[in-house]
């Protein structure tokens, strides 16, 4: 089959300095280079690493980042077929000043990907009877998002939600939209209204998300692993040991695994396992998308891990 990526598309510029300045002051930096990026670009290019047949569905602008972008993901094996270029407004941007002791300053311009709304749908619609799984995020609008989420129900399309970043105000309805829900602990703890920080808090948040219509539940616990829920089983899923060096684009790694292999029909306890290996490897190269691991090096990992 196939899966499609709904959401976000970026063209970080990353400026690395010894010390971020103060306001008003100007500092000499140390490095500058521009890396492809955005949730949904980043979840793409991560199943089609792993040999998924991947559609992504968004938005850029028609400038050179729009073009480059575009030509990156194509590299990666992404169909970009349904990516709008929007010729009124620049493409998505983050502005990231990094300084050598790891902290950091971000400003996000979402440019295309704040216009992406039902045209961009109703392209979506045109892939949807061929695909198994539809990937979505939270940095493109929250109404399109949910009107791709009606629509792939309406094809019987597995719809998987990584909910970040979470919104002021997340709409119950939604839920029953979700058959696969994947925040990180700091992001469901903002959905469930209290603070998850022992395995009573993730089962009673886990248990508040079934209520609520999702049919499987994981909460990424970083350096913990993951825990998972459905109404039959849950469990905790041990965290694939790696050196870290850079943690950016991990959560999209971890999600863009799970999907690429549900697509090919594999359990959910196996499809967690790539997931987490996915994930871990791409936080031992910096960067996001070519940070992240191809099909041989997770199959090198599953045969040499035990769960």
């Amino acid at each position: 089959m196939s899966i499609i990526i709904f959401g976000s598309i970026n063209m970080d510029l990353v400026v690395q300095t010894h010390r971020l300045p103060k306001p008003g002051e100007t500092v000499i930096g140390d490095h500058f280079v521009t890396l492809g990026g955005g949730k949904g670009a980043n979840q793409a290019v991560a199943a089609a690493r792993l040999g998924t047949s991947t559609y992504l569905v968004g938005r850029v602008g028609a400038d050179s980042f729009g073009q480059e972008l575009l030509a990156g993901l194509n590299d990666f094996g992404v169909n970009t077929q349904g990516v709008f270029i929007d010729k009124t407004i620049s493409s998505g941007v983050g502005m990231i000043n990094v300084e050598t002791g790891g902290e950091n300053t971000i400003i996000v311009v979402p440019g295309a990907n704040g216009k992406v709304d039902q045209s961009d749908v109703n392209r979506l619609n045109n892939i949807l009877p061929k695909t198994s799984l539809l990937l979505l995020q939270l940095e493109i609008p929250l109404e399109a998002v949910e009107a791709a989420a009606i629509a792939a129900k309406k094809f019987g399309v597995t719809v998987m939600l990584d909910p970040s970043p979470v919104p002021d105000n997340f709409p119950d309805r939604f839920y029953s939209l979700i058959d696969i829900i994947t925040p990180n602990q700091t992001e469901a703890a903002r959905l469930v209204g209290f603070e998850i920080n022992d395995q009573e808090k993730i089962n009673k948040a886990a248990n508040i998300f079934l209520e609520k219509g999702v049919k499987i539940v994981v909460i990424k616990l970083g350096k913990n692993g993951a825990f998972y829920a459905t109404e039959k089983e849950r469990d905790f899923l041990k965290p694939f040991a790696v050196k870290s060096v850079d943690t950016v684009g991990a959560g999209d790694g971890f999600n863009g695994g799970i999907a690429a292999s549900l697509d090919r029909g594999l359990p959910l306890k196996e499809a967690l396992k790539w997931g987490a290996i996915v994930g871990a490897l791409t936080t031992t190269k910096e960067g996001a998308q070519t940070a992240l691991p191809d099909l041989k090096m997770l199959e090198n990992c599953l045969i040499n891990w035990v769960n």
